[in-house]
């Protein structure tokens, strides 16, 4: 029996050596597959984003997309684009909103599982330019952003519930249909995506998203497109396949993982809904929208937070009150945000901590106790202080680390202590940095 399960690990094994060889094959075959580092890096710096989900079906309160077919007939939810009329759509006034919010980077829903395409297209009459609107939303928030110094990027719904050749539909995708034609409708994603980098970019990244009918050989296909045509584009993991340059954790925060970047894609809304869910959707407070941010950057991710602009093309007041206080605060600490990589301590319950140069930023989140303590890091601390000016109190030790900070000097929602080291900050391997009782996060 041993010996059965021994050969059987040994297959295992070779099976394993084999799948791993082949792909590092198909890398180097494949160049486009892999980002180019500097755009990595670039986008990583950011560490903001707005994230824009907004369409026709914001005139009904109801998520994209999804409620095509259930709560929303199809035929009425495919109509809706010749009453959708936003005549407050103004890109200059997105784009200053994103900058208030100290938001780096703009991605917005081009096209969703609809199959409602917010630009000029020349691949469907069912866009924005063919209803009472007749503008493309998309070219003048493109030339906004580069107005006004703003990265953009455009989401692409691989998956299709309006278009006759995608083989799955509304509600859900869950109805397969009776005729469709998966290679041509595989065409017509690819010359969208062509459009999207040829007119509208140079752009940060494409987002592709629900990659039905779409494995890891057709993801590798849209890849390539989109490298073909700007080889330093960014794709996130949903082309197919699991494929892409980063991975993008939904309405939740990432694990710590220094190795593979990551994006949170989250919801401003306090239903948790991406389209405009109307005047009693709300909003979330100020402290769980900055502990988000905070945190992916403590993990070492990106933080992209959607807004679901109104019918009539404004971003709700209360939405856009809500993102100026979030840049208020990055206007006093944001250099503990971008810029940065997540640890040297690993996100715990009370502290996520992120660095940058010979500097360590400790985002004290609660204090467990009186005087916070961590374990020792392999460095000299030369000095100690508050960011934005203020004094703490510190004992190291080959022990552990003790920080000390008056209760008159701590902030309600984020305590940032900064640290001065004697070497990189960044040559510490990850330290857990758990409160009593707390199991320290797991990484990858």
């Amino acid at each position: 029996m041993k010996s059965h399960i021994a050969r059987t690990l040994v297959v295992l094994g070779a099976l394993l050596s084999l799948t791993v060889s082949a792909w590092a094959a198909e890398e180097a075959s494949e160049p486009w597959l892999k980002p180019d580092p500097a755009a990595v890096r670039r986008w990583q710096d950011m560490r903001f984003g707005m994230f824009i989900h907004w369409g026709p079906v914001s005139l009904t309160n109801q998520e994209i997309g999804w409620s095509r077919g259930a709560p929303t007939p199809v035929t009425e939810y495919d109509n809706l684009y010749r009453k959708f009329n936003p005549t407050k759509f103004n890109a200059d006034q997105w784009v200053a909103l994103a900058k208030a919010a100290g938001m780096k980077y703009i991605v917005l829903t081009t096209k969703h599982h609809d199959g409602f395409c917010l630009f000029d297209t020349k691949q469907t009459d069912y866009n924005v330019m063919n209803g009472p609107f007749k503008r493309d939303v998309t070219k003048e928030l493109a030339e906004a952003c580069r107005r006004g110094g703003i990265a953009f990027g455009t989401y692409y719904s691989v998956c299709d519930w309006h278009h006759p050749d995608f083989p799955l539909t509304s509600p859900g995708g869950s109805v397969r249909r009776d005729k469709s034609d998966i290679a041509a409708y595989r065409r017509y994603l690819r010359a969208q995506a062509t459009e999207l980098i040829k007119n509208y970019g140079p752009l940060v990244l494409m987002w592709f998203d629900v990659p039905q009918e779409f494995d890891k050989v057709e993801g590798s296909k849209n890849i390539r497109v989109c490298r073909s045509l700007q080889p330093d584009i960014l794709i996130n993991d949903r082309a197919g396949g699991g494929m892409g340059d980063f991975d993008t954790p939904e309405q939740r925060i990432g694990n710590f993982n220094l190795e593979r970047p990551w994006e949170s894609c989250m919801t401003l809304s306090a239903h948790n809904q991406w389209a405009w869910g109307g005047p009693k959707d709300g909003v979330k407070p100020l402290k769980a929208c900055l502990t988000m941010l905070i945190r992916a950057a403590g993990g070492d991710g990106n933080t992209l937070l959607n807004v679901g602009p109104m019918p009539n093309g404004e971003i709700e007041p209360a939405q856009a009150d809500r993102l100026r206080e979030m840049g208020r605060w990055l206007a006093k600490y944001g250099e503990s945000i971008y810029g940065t990589r997540g640890g040297p301590y690993k996100p715990a319950k009370h502290l996520v901590s992120t660095r940058r140069g010979n500097t360590v930023f400790l985002h004290i989140l609660a204090w467990p106790e009186e005087t916070l303590k961590l374990p020792a890091l392999p460095a000299k601390i030369e000095s100690a202080g508050l960011l934005g000016g203020g004094s703490v109190d510190f004992k190291q030790t080959a022990d552990g680390l003790e920080i000390t900070v008056p209760k008159a000097a701590r902030q309600e929602i984020d305590t940032v202590v900064e640290l001065k080291l004697d070497k990189p900050a960044l040559e510490i391997a990850p330290l857990a940095a758990s409160s009593a009782g707390e199991s320290p996060a797991k990484d990858k």
